[in-house]
């Protein structure tokens, strides 16, 4: 079997989620996988503590619907002097974007930014942001769209 490149593991990670497939995202995190949430101020530490949060989340986790996955792979670019430079920041670093609804109904956008290393997912720092109406005094300035659509993202 051919090595699955970063972005690869990263789209089988979004199909897991998706899936609910929470065996097959064990085995696509490291064992000391490390998730961050910012807005609650929580890091989850190690592949045990994901899977008891999403095995056990009060009546069970929302359905996702991932609107694409944001990086490419590592690239090397020839400099003016004929050197190789490697362009970092990329090949290993991934944002995973979707929505999700939760059992009670609630619709919710999910940004996460990915780091993968050594061919699984080591690190996410995962944002859950809710829908808020748009104020009328901006209605002036700003083009309005269905608010729970996902940007359209390319490959």
């Amino acid at each position: 079997m051919a090595h699955a490149s970063n972005r690869e593991i990263v789209e089988r990670l979004a199909r897991a989620i998706e899936a609910k497939d929470f065996d097959t995202i064990a085995t696509l995190i490291t064992d000391d996988y490390v998730e961050e949430f910012p807005q609650s101020g929580e890091r989850i530490r190690g592949r045990a503590n994901q899977q008891a949060i999403v095995r056990n989340y009060p009546g069970g986790v929302g359905t996702a619907e991932s609107g694409g996955i944001i990086g490419s792979e590592d690239k090397w670019v020839m400099g003016p002097s004929f050197n190789v430079v490697h362009v970092m920041g990329s090949g290993d670093t991934y944002t995973y974007v979707a929505k999700v609804r939760y059992p009670n109904g609630e619709l919710w956008h999910v940004i996460a930014m990915v780091k993968v290393r050594d061919g699984r997912v080591a690190r996410s720092t995962t944002w859950y942001v809710a829908p808020f109406a748009a104020p009328d005094w901006r209605a002036q300035y700003v083009e309005r769209f269905e608010p729970m659509s996902l940007p359209e993202l390319g490959s």
